[in-house]
């Protein structure tokens, strides 16, 4: 492939506006409950117990913790990724950083990569608001 890393990232996955996806603004609403309850300060770990409880007081069905698995040229590596929910069709990665970082985002598009899902949420809970990202996957290769 060429061209920058950058160019080569719009090409595969875009970091877009919520637009009008359901699925994402419920998870979202969510998230803002919790932001809006605990405030910014606290570990990651204390977030993803409180969306926990969020996501079942909204009947949102969720998965924690859920195990990706990675290949690498036809072979599966003896590790997995870690997604922290999976909502529905949506790949959900929570964070507590004072900013959110391009790396971050890569890291939620490996995500999608290795679940196969096209719908991805960053969620950021180190700022005074509650950030979040809706990453799209729409890299299709060819040459599998």
């Amino acid at each position: 492939m060429r061209g920058t890393p950058n160019a080569l990232l719009g090409r595969m996955a875009t970091v877009q506006p919520l637009e009008r996806d359901p699925d994402t603004y419920s998870i979202i609403g969510a998230a803002m409950a919790v932001h809006s309850e605990l405030g910014c300060g606290y570990l990651e770990a204390v977030y993803k117990a409180a969306l926990r409880i969020e996501f079942r007081r909204r009947s949102i069905a969720f998965w924690p913790e859920v195990p990706l698995p990675i290949d690498y040229k036809g072979e599966r590596l003896p590790m997995n990724y870690r997604v922290d929910f999976v909502c529905g069709q949506v790949l959900v990665e929570a964070k507590a950083v004072a900013m959110l970082a391009p790396a971050h985002v890569s890291q939620v598009i490996n995500y999608l990569r290795a679940s196969g899902l096209k719908r991805g949420l960053l969620l950021n809970f180190g700022r005074p608001s509650l950030e979040h990202q809706r990453v799209v996957w729409k890299y299709e290769s060819s040459a599998r």
